[in-house]
């Protein structure tokens, strides 16, 4: 004799201990995300920065120079000294440093020795360039920075940005009008560097001072001592 299956049917305490948890769930998963602790920062106080070639992790060759060419000016508005890149990088080649992996392996006391800044900001280019796909094209920067400290080595902030020229724009233009529209921006991306221009915007995107998680106002900014919210 097969014995019977029987099933029970949830009880309403069990259902309504279901949708709690549901619901918590789903609040947690929306959730805004942490603040970023200031606290090392705000106790260096840093007044200068040392910006150091980035490091390409890009397949476009121009990534390096074309982002720490635009480093500089989001630093000073921002309310820093920021040594002169150029001049910063013309010191690594005649110690013969040209590969800027080799440059954020060096020793910070030596950096320090070598250029007094207070901080020193590393970067990594993740994304450099366009994609190309059947209805147009993408050019995309995204990148990496970590601020230390140049006298004890610790972490003071770390952010990541990114720029594309697809940002704003609709396809609402039919099959044709996209594949015009595709042609047009190939043939505008194979004649201008495109992505020395959104490498801009991302570079301000990561080192302006700005709300959610930002870096912090510099002695030269009018909300110095402030946490931007």
């Amino acid at each position: 004799m097969t014995a019977a299956m029987s099933f029970a049917s949830p009880t309403p305490t069990r259902f309504f201990s279901a949708v709690v948890l549901t619901a918590a769930a789903l609040l947690t998963g929306c959730a805004a995300p942490k603040a970023y602790d200031y606290a090392a920062f705000q106790q260096a106080r840093p007044r200068s920065i040392l910006v150091l070639p980035p490091v390409n992790q890009s397949l476009d060759i121009k990534a390096t120079y074309s982002l720490l060419s635009q480093s500089s000016k989001p630093l000073a508005e921002a309310g820093y000294y920021v040594l002169p890149v150029a001049l910063v990088d013309e010191t690594f080649r005649e110690n013969g440093l040209s590969q800027a992996d080799d440059i954020h392996a060096l020793d910070l006391k030596k950096l320090n020795e070598i250029f007094g800044a207070d901080a020193v900001l590393y970067l990594t280019v993740k994304r450099y360039g366009s994609t190309y796909y059947v209805f147009g094209s993408a050019t995309v920067v995204e990148a990496q920075a970590r601020l230390v400290d140049a006298r004890s080595g610790a972490l003071l902030w770390d952010g990541t940005a990114s720029a594309s020229s697809e940002e704003g724009k609709s396809n609402n233009n039919g099959l044709v009008g996209m594949l015009i529209t595709a042609a047009l921006q190939q043939i505008i991306s194979s004649v201008t560097d495109q992505s020395h221009e959104i490498a801009g915007i991302a570079g301000n995107r990561l080192l302006s001072v700005r709300a959610g998680n930002g870096i912090l106002p510099g002695p030269r900014h009018p909300a110095y001592g402030e946490q931007v919210k």
